[in-house]
């Protein structure tokens, strides 16, 4: 029989976490839990959260008051993940999945240090273009939910997050290789997210030369990195996503350069940092990672004067 998921906990209420949990809230209700601190469930019971303009009554819970889920969704930044780990530890039974959607390709792995190596599904999202501002979400696409195991296999709880997204009308693609389409999207993420932030571009200024050169200078180097990482990623894969974001909404702006105007942190150290890190593994040259690496460290830091 089937195994259901009739509970679901989420943590990280942005622009990802939000969009992801309308969707389930249409259907949970709430047996949807929004895990978050206190501060936050005080600021979203009294202000709201909004998508396109409607207001979504979201069940806010904070850590303390745990319950034990069938499935838990991380959509918090990378920099939050290890406070996250401790706010859901209450809501996690030994039959809980656990699902991150968070970018790059480090989150499962903290993820199975603190609750075990069979503990999580791979994910990711893709597609979403969503801009969030103190909880007004403006949303022209709601993006599709990557997953798998790790293992590759169809396993019941595979089945039982596809029939959930399938009644709450969730796009997703149950991957039959999840390493591999993890590492397309870091090479996304990688290849536009720093150039976007740099240059305070939306999506539409790569339709420019200059910047279409700079993002392939930069997938070069993650493709030869992935490679070294036995990953089968190609450079035709570049041209692909070139061509992918340049069918994104021209006024859509990427998540680190969201951040940058925010004046928050970014997941720098998690796109080109990691390939910093993977090329000196492996002795391979980064000298555009690293650069870019250095810009937004340096664009960070210089705030703070």
């Amino acid at each position: 029989m089937l195994r259901k998921i009739k509970s679901v906990g989420i943590i990280g209420m942005g622009a990802v976490g939000a969009v992801v949990g309308e969707q389930l809230h249409s259907v949970l209700g709430n047996n949807l839990y929004c895990i978050m601190d206190s501060d936050r469930k005080t600021k979203y019971s009294e202000s709201g959260i909004y998508i396109n303009n409607k207001k979504i009554d979201f069940n806010y819970v904070l850590p303390s008051e745990s319950k034990i889920c069938d499935l838990i969704i991380i959509a918090t930044k990378n920099l939050q993940l290890q406070e996250a780990l401790i706010n859901i530890k209450g809501f996690v039974g030994p039959d809980t999945v656990i699902l991150s959607l968070l970018n790059g390709i480090q989150s499962e792995r903290d993820i199975e240090a603190v609750f075990g190596n069979n503990s999580c599904l791979y994910g990711f999202i893709i597609d979403l273009q969503s801009i969030n501002l103190s909880g007004k979400i403006s949303c022209s696409g709601k993006g599709c939910i990557v997953f798998g195991e790790k293992t590759n296999c169809e396993s019941d709880r595979v089945m039982a997050v596809k029939s959930l997204f399938e009644d709450c009308g969730i796009k997703y693609k149950a991957s039959e290789n999840i390493q591999l389409d993890m590492w397309k999207k870091f090479l996304i993420n990688t290849m536009f997210n720093s150039l976007a932030a740099i240059t305070r571009s939306t999506y539409g200024g790569f339709k420019f030369d200059c910047m279409q050169d700079a993002s392939r200078k930069i997938g070069y180097e993650v493709v030869k990195i992935a490679n070294a990482e036995g990953i089968a990623l190609t450079t035709a894969m570049i041209e692909e996503d070139i061509a992918k974001n340049l069918s994104y909404d021209p006024k859509g702006k990427c998540s680190m350069l969201q951040d940058m105007e925010a004046g928050r942190n970014t997941e720098n150290d998690f796109f080109c940092g990691t390939i910093v890190k993977l090329g000196k593994k492996h002795n391979i040259p980064t000298p555009y990672c690293e650069f870019l690496w250095d810009l937004i460290k340096g664009s960070e830091l210089v705030r703070q004067i």
